[in-house]
């Protein structure tokens, strides 16, 4: 049966204008982005078999496009629209963040970490700058890692915050494990770096580890 012949309450669009989109699934939302099945699936029927041949939304949306394209009923353009969707997620949180006004606490933050760490598979560690009235001035990537490490040079951080003038910072990084809970690494290299900053009277506001579906903030936690 065709999803258009499915009773209203069922189907996925019916569904997410009356209750809204956290009511739906993983499955009901990809088959909105979809659109249509395949001969003799329905396009919720699809976003269940894609789903459980890739073992989840995150791992079918980070594949590569050759390997995305070789999966049952997608191909280049499906690509593109799925990447444009979670582009425009990305954009939206920024723009969260760079409102007129200081960021208020870490929860916007955390969440936009959340979407700029989430397609990456090795760790990186990275800071938000912020000028005197605590508005964002840019969130850059600083360091590239491997899988479960990344180094990061104090030196290197002092010299990018003189360079955008930034008066106070939020440090960022992630955890590929999806698992994010601090190590006493990150503990010791949050403490370097705030003394480090410190010596230019620039202040360490927070430092944001990203996880899966989670971040920590050290603020949060009293260790800032």
């Amino acid at each position: 049966m065709a999803i258009k012949e499915w009773p209203a309450p069922e189907r996925p669009r019916e569904r997410l204008l009356a209750l809204g989109p956290a009511a739906l699934t993983d499955a009901e939302l990809l088959a909105l982005l979809l659109r249509h099945g395949t001969p003799g699936r329905d396009a919720v029927g699809l976003a269940r078999e894609l789903l459980a041949c890739t073992r989840g939304l995150r791992r079918l949306v980070e594949l590569p496009l050759p390997a995305f394209t070789a999966l049952p009923g997608l191909g280049s353009a499906r690509y593109a629209e799925l990447q444009a969707a979670l582009e425009l997620s990305r954009r939206y949180l920024r723009e969260g963040l760079e409102r007129p006004g200081p960021i208020g606490g870490p929860d916007g933050a955390k969440d936009y970490l959340l979407a700029q760490f989430k397609p990456l598979q090795r760790e990186v560690f990275g800071c938000l700058f912020l000028d005197t009235r605590h508005q964002l001035i840019a969130f850059e990537i600083l360091f590239y890692g491997t899988l479960d490490a990344t180094t990061v040079h104090p030196r290197e951080v002092v010299k990018r915050v003189l360079e955008l003038n930034a008066a106070a910072v939020i440090l960022a990084h992630n955890h590929p494990s999806g698992v994010a809970e601090p190590s006493h690494a990150d503990q010791a290299l949050t403490r370097r770096l705030s003394e480090a900053l410190a010596l230019i009277d620039v202040r360490v506001l927070d430092h944001i580890v990203a996880g899966d579906r989670a971040a920590v903030s050290f603020a949060d936690r009293g260790w800032i």
